[in-house]
């Protein structure tokens, strides 16, 4: 049911995130389609071609594609995909953990709006997007603030009576990335700030 709620969520629907200890909090899936303060400084220092993970309704793989970055979305929900191509981005229904074309090709790899969390372990996502990546390849990351706790939290969407199944999501503070990406198997990693959100890249 997670995908069902996600998408209805992409629609326009109501959604809520519940977390284990019974915190609720919208889901905020407006702020998804369109260019956000921010978006700037991580399309910017895209290079082509760009992988870009998670990428729900695809602002950031249709405006790197307008831009003449060769970039390609993948998301689990086919609602988020047929937005995506509906934009103008190319995006493919795909776990990264699955087989994804262009393996060991990719420049860089976007890990927008806190989706270095999928999955629940980031170590394994970053060692995962390292084999999608050509040599010299970058992971583009938004991360918590210096300070936040890194933690991996138990989660599930809502809609009234309606509740997903419950997973993992990891929020990784930018005082950690380093530790992490190195773990990865990456050489390091800096974070930089604008517009109030925190920004990494892995390298």
């Amino acid at each position: 049911m997670i995908g069902d709620l996600y998408a209805e969520a992409l629609a326009g629907e109501t959604a809520e995130i519940e977390y284990v200890d019974g915190t609720v909090v919208p889901l905020e899936a407006a702020r998804w389609f369109r260019l956000i303060d921010g978006d700037e400084e991580l399309l910017s220092r895209c290079a082509s071609p760009t992988l870009d993970v998670g990428s729900g309704p695809g602002r950031l793989t249709a405006e790197l594609t307008r831009r003449g970055i060769r970039a390609l979305g993948i998301d689990i929900t086919p609602r988020a995909v047929a937005l995506t191509r509906r934009a103008g981005g190319f995006a493919l229904l795909r776990d990264i953990f699955d087989e994804v074309p262009g393996s060991g090709r990719w420049a860089t790899a976007l890990l927008a709006d806190g989706n270095i969390g999928i999955g629940g372990n980031p170590e394994a996502l970053l060692h995962r997007i390292r084999q999608l990546l050509r040599p010299g390849g970058t992971i583009l990351a938004e991360v918590a603030p210096p300070g936040t706790r890194s933690r991996v939290d138990r989660l599930r969407l809502r809609r009234g009576a309606r509740a997903g199944e419950w997973f993992g999501w990891a929020t990784v503070s930018a005082n950690d990335v380093r530790r992490i990406a190195l773990a990865a198997g990456f050489a390091g990693a800096e974070c930089w700030t604008a517009h109030g959100r925190w920004l990494a890249r892995v390298y």
